[in-house]
């Protein structure tokens, strides 16, 4: 199989679909791999390294999308890049269709068969391919959070983890999943005052039992959530409905019970975020403030972290693509059902239910796209 991967043109997003090292494995297998010149230097690797890795050099991405019968990426395809898809291809990358009706059209018009990593599956009901970013985005929103608290940035001018004689900063972390508990590990570990929220009685208990008293737990509803809102100078929204959109937990009310200069740091933002006052920002302007409260909504955060993001990344995708590239996608998914799952778009009709509910879609089954 010919499989391609394209320089990202998301602003400052700095990572890449495959590493050399994912290139090496995929021509070793018997595979032409085309790359994009340069788009690998984000991560640190050049052009000569995808050739010793027995990768091909292509100058445009344009030429790219027009010989590899699958692309392999990281985010979303921007709409210059759907315009080059065709029926007879596969897309293998980071999707979020359902806050996204533009991007899931193109994709349908593309008639491209559209396979998103955030919803594959895997053996104890987790999401693999999407675990790893979500344990960097996790990591990040604490360090963007504390940064984003200083009097400079517009915040209200206080450190993460206090000093002898001052109190450290209030955390409330929204959601205990893999964002939420990795988000909780940096605060706690900065000295932060840390709370979390969960509605799983059995994620509060691993919780609890993992962090003991260094941090506390609380059952989300709705005045549990309104009161350690009000309280804190940092709010980490880590919510998933894996394919959905992000239900709106945090309302525009609540910002005026905060004090001026609090964080909202919205993790959930490729998900359409969990703040109702949530619009998705870069890393060129991180920030916006909405009635005195500053509001972080990057949606590409793991970009940042290029190196790190792309090597965790591929450690999950590469077997998915390996086994795609040997198989055929058709025969890869029919004897993998949690890679089925990450089927979304397939031959211009919408294979994943959550998004064809969310954005008015006729759902059709994976299993009637496999034939």
């Amino acid at each position: 199989m010919i499989v391609g991967s394209v320089k990202e043109i998301k602003n400052h997003e700095y990572r890449v679909g495959l590493t050399p090292e994912s290139a090496n494995e995929l021509t070793a297998n018997g595979h032409d791999v085309l790359i994009e010149t340069g788009a690998g230097l984000g991560i640190g690797a050049s052009d000569e390294h995808y050739k010793e890795a027995g990768a091909q050099i292509i100058a445009t991405a344009a030429e790219i999308f027009e010989r590899a019968e699958m692309i392999v990426k990281v985010k979303e395809p921007q709409a210059a890049e759907r315009a080059m898809l065709r029926k007879d291809q596969i897309l293998f990358t980071y999707l979020h269709l359902a806050p996204d009706p533009e991007q899931t059209k193109d994709l349908i018009a593309s008639g491209a068969t559209c396979i998103a990593y955030e919803t594959v599956t895997d053996n104890h009901g987790g999401l693999p391919l999407l675990k790893p970013m979500s344990q960097v985005a996790g990591r990040m929103s604490i360090q963007a959070g504390a940064t984003a608290l200083e009097k400079a940035q517009g915040g209200r001018g206080v450190l993460l983890g206090g000093v002898p004689g001052v109190a450290p900063a209030k955390v409330t972390v929204i959601g205990g999943g893999v964002v939420g508990f990795n988000a909780a590990q940096m605060a706690v570990g900065m000295g932060a005052d840390v709370t979390i929220l969960d509605r799983s009685p059995e994620t509060l208990e691993k919780l609890g039992i993992y962090f003991e008293a260094s941090a506390k737990t609380r059952f989300s509803n709705r005045a549990n959530l309104a009161e350690c809102v009000a309280q804190a100078d940092l709010v980490i929204g880590a919510v998933l409905i894996p394919g959905a959109a992000a239900p709106k937990l945090v309302t525009r009310e609540m910002l005026s019970t905060m004090q001026p200069g609090a964080v909202l740091v919205d993790v959930a933002i490729d998900q359409g975020g969990c703040f109702e006052t949530a619009k998705a920002t870069t890393h060129q302007d991180p920030t916006y403030v909405v009635d005195d409260i500053v509001h972080y909504c990057v949606a590409n955060m793991p970009g940042a972290v290029s190196r790190t993001s792309t090597y965790a990344l591929n450690n999950v995708t590469l077997p998915h693509t390996l086994r795609m590239a040997n198989k055929g996608w058709k025969e890869a998914l029919r004897s993998d059902a949690h890679l089925a799952n990450g089927l979304n778009i397939w031959n211009g009709k919408v294979t994943y239910k959550a998004v064809a509910d969310d954005l008015g879609y006729d759902y059709v089954s994976p299993e009637e796209a496999l034939g």
